[in-house]
């Protein structure tokens, strides 16, 4: 067994290791708000967002062929596989960190984050592709945003829809509404998320020649990636719920419903455009948007502050992660 196919084997161990700590890492995120309000129960629900996560994981493709190509050229890397394996280490280390310490953070962030510093530190600044990379962290950086506009409008057009209407008497519709709404959360999650893994194992396989450059995603990849995801949220991930469903806002099941539709919408659109975005800080700051139409005082902006911290510190501590472990490895080749 040659040295090439053997780091290749490793990728994808890796790669479908990185997409099940990401289960119950990312995941948590979805179902936060649903098993805050007691929508369902932590069992029902994670078993729930594990079905969805699976069926959404298989159903797209559009972003794992980005994050295979517009990061950087896998026939341009001098040790493609290294650089790879390099970055799937660095952003599992990342992970289970901010996973111990119950840090929402950015699997995406990382992932993105170790892969150009892996391969910076293995071929320079010119390896990458700025304007596929360029996209990417434009998504990655704005999506936020986007979601605290999001979470702010969908909580007003809640507010003015049923003004006439006590909302607090309505908490058992809408928690019913939220099991739907919980449902499309964790379908668009793998929809988007699952598809970083995919297109990292696609990456090792056109850089190992396995696979021709610009051919589809193998179904193999497909089905193995979401199958890791789907197992990976059947742990379920308890300490980010705690964060995210009641440390950020005290959250009712309108507030569930508005940040999940919100959320769910802007990843829908990442995805339909090919773009990875962080499902975490996208579903956190809906949550936020939707605290503050509701009462920006009742917003915990300390935690707020925190998450933020976080999500501006993934990539760059997440790329020197990378080139570290990739000069590592380089000391053996």
């Amino acid at each position: 067994m040659n040295t090439i196919l053997i780091l290749t084997v490793l990728v994808v161990i890796f790669a479908l290791l990185f997409d099940f700590i990401n289960g119950f890492h990312d995941t948590a995120n979805a179902i936060a708000t649903a098993v805050s309000t007691r929508a369902l129960t932590p069992r029902t629900a994670v078993i729930m967002a594990a079905t969805a996560n699976f069926i959404g994981a298989v159903t797209f493709t559009g972003v794992a062929q980005a994050i295979a190509k517009d990061i950087v050229d896998p026939f341009a890397l001098k040790h493609g596989v290294v650089i790879i394996l390099a970055a799937l280490l660095s952003a599992i280390i990342w992970n289970l960190l901010t996973w111990y310490f119950g840090i929402p953070s950015s699997s995406s962030h990382a992932l993105i984050g170790s892969l150009a510093g892996a391969a910076i530190a293995s071929s320079g600044f010119g390896v990458i592709n700025y304007e596929g990379f360029g996209k990417i962290f434009k998504a990655l950086i704005f999506s936020p945003f986007i979601a605290i506009i999001g979470g702010f409008l969908m909580m007003s057009l809640f507010k003015f829809v049923f003004k006439d209407r006590n909302l607090s008497r309505m908490n058992n519709t809408f928690r019913k509404v939220q099991i739907f709404t919980a449902a499309l959360q964790s379908f668009s999650h793998g929809t988007n998320d699952a598809q970083k893994s995919m297109g990292i194992i696609t990456m090792a396989l056109i850089a190992g020649g396995f696979v021709n450059q610009g051919g589809d995603v193998p179904m193999w990849v497909r089905i193995s990636a979401a199958t890791a995801m789907g197992l990976g949220t059947s742990i379920g991930g308890y300490k980010i719920i705690k964060t995210v469903g009641g440390k950020i806002m005290k959250i009712r099941p309108v507030n569930g419903v508005a940040a999940d539709l919100s959320s769910a919408i802007i990843i829908f659109g990442a995805t339909h455009f090919h773009l990875p975005v962080s499902t975490t800080h996208v579903i956190s700051s809906s949550i936020m948007g939707v605290g503050s139409a509701q009462n920006v005082k009742g917003v915990k902006w300390g935690v707020a502050r925190k998450i933020v911290m976080t999500w501006i510190i993934t990539l760059p501590i997440s790329g020197l992660l990378g080139a570290l472990i990739f000069y590592i490895f380089n000391l053996f080749m």
